[in-house]
């Protein structure tokens, strides 16, 4: 009978080999304030890449008895892993992906918890501020490459997509390897993994011995999806909203797959940006796509945006159905243009300082009951304010599928109300029923999918 945890002493993989004595103490604090929690919920995750799950609450009662130590060690520091998922090693060693990503996670939590507290004068509720922490973050996590022309391409999509859209994705990252183009995806499995996946065999193609898969995620979301094994750069952000962020600053343009509300999330974010005026002239090309089957699918995300945001908004991204070779070329010819236009502004290639972010979109939304019942749904408000509001509600819902905190929330108190203008609520309702038959909220599983969410139709927010 195969063993299926396992008992480890695992050294670092080149991310974070000393730490002092008082990130130590953070890390073994159990308590509120501590970071001990943290870095197990975050830990266990990467332990567990490829395991089909997407539900954070079950992961982590289902390893109620995993436990991650520090060992103090003469040239550094080791990891004592008990009861750790058996998947992570081959042979009774920890596969260097999982040990990769281990000590990303290990590096990010110490470093971002550590920069309030050395920083003289930083607030978390000020815009430059915030941007500073995301570039501090990505700059340490060696992310940030000065001199790099800009090649990195954010593909955002759905985890719970059919076999058919995952071989489209894959596709559609071949020809952007082909050209050279880097990956950059939430990492989980699904839409995030099937671009990187084609990166590679179109990287190996060209010889591009270095080819970049970067993975960001936040660490409520990664236990419900976990880094797919292709990932060589990972990255934990502190939370959805800096996360979301760091794919802007650090990503030259956008491809959009198929997806569920946390695609429906991060559309919103993105175009609530770029409707900013300080950011009109800004290149930064978005390719909504899919295969011949999605265009239904698309032609409803269009709707919903130019009912809610207006034409404006349509104009920001380019739809491309069945065509990955033309996605790639328009890819490629926007980072052409990323490039001339950043030499001519003489803005940095590695991190998009000039895009303007409204602070809407940078502090963090607290998604619960009564946060997500009080949202200003209606359409009498600055349409980037419309984009930001409709963002928090799909926060809320992927919040209430997929995260610990959120399921926990939903089991106590029921569903997340959303209440609001029924002129914008109807489309939205529709377009979430369309997610529900579409199997796009989560992973199919032993029972149907129950909402995290109900629509209060003709209730003022």
């Amino acid at each position: 009978m195969i063993e299926n945890k396992i008992n480890a002493l695992v050294s670092p993989e080149g991310s974070l080999e000393i730490l002092s004595n008082h990130e130590v103490n953070r890390l073994k604090d159990k308590s509120e304030g501590g970071l001990y929690r943290l870095f197990r919920q975050c830990a266990l995750a990467v332990l567990n890449t490829g395991i089909e799950t997407d539900d954070c609450k079950s992961l982590m009662e289902q390893h109620a008895d995993f436990d991650v130590r520090l060992v103090p060690q003469p040239r550094g520091l080791k990891l004592e892993l008990i009861n750790a998922p058996a998947s992570a090693f081959v042979d009774g060693q920890m596969l260097r992906a999982n040990r990769e990503h281990l000590f990303s996670v290990l590096r990010d939590i110490i470093y971002s918890n550590s920069i309030p507290i050395s920083a003289a004068g930083f607030r978390r509720d000020q815009p430059e501020d915030i941007t500073n922490l995301i570039f501090h973050i990505l700059r340490n996590a060696r992310v940030l490459q000065a001199g790099r022309l800009p090649d990195l391409v954010v593909c955002w999509g759905g985890h719970s997509i059919n076999r058919e859209e995952y071989s489209y994705s894959k596709e559609v990252g071949h020809q952007l390897g082909l050209r050279g183009l880097s990956i950059c995806t939430g990492c989980g499995p699904g839409a995030m993994k099937g671009p990187m996946k084609g990166a590679t065999i179109g990287h190996a193609k060209q010889r591009v011995k270095h080819g970049r898969y970067i993975g960001i995620t936040e660490p409520a979301i990664i236990g419900a999806e976990a880094p797919n094994p292709i990932v060589n750069e990972l990255v934990i952000m502190p939370d959805i909203e800096k996360r979301l962020e760091a794919f802007v600053r650090a990503g030259h343009g956008v491809i959009v797959f198929p997806g569920g509300v946390g695609t429906a999330e991060e559309i919103l974010y993105l175009l609530g940006i770029l409707l900013h005026p300080d950011n009109e002239d800004l290149p930064f090309p978005v390719v909504f796509t899919g295969r011949k089957e999605n265009a239904e699918y698309f032609e409803m995300i269009d709707r919903f945006i130019r009912h809610a945001l207006g034409d404006e908004a349509a104009s920001k991204y380019e739809i491309v159905i069945d065509d990955p070779v033309r996605v790639a070329q328009i890819m490629k010819k926007g980072m052409e243009d990323v490039a001339t236009f950043r030499r001519a502004m003489q803005d940095a290639y590695h991190f998009n300082w000039m895009l303007k972010i409204d602070p809407v979109f940078q502090l963090p939304f607290e998604p619960n009951h009564d946060n997500m019942r009080s949202l200003a749904l209606h359409q009498e408000q600055p349409v980037h304010l419309i984009a930001a509001n409709l963002r928090k509600a799909f926060s809320g819902i992927v919040t209430g599928n997929v995260k610990e905190s959120g399921i926990r929330q939903v089991q106590q108190k029921g569903p997340f109300e959303i209440a609001g203008d029924p002129a914008l609520l109807t489309p939205l309702e529709a377009m979430l029923e369309a997610f529900v038959k579409q199997n796009r909220m989560k992973l199919p599983g032993a029972t149907a999918y129950k909402p995290s969410y109900r629509i209060i139709r003709g209730a003022a927010a």
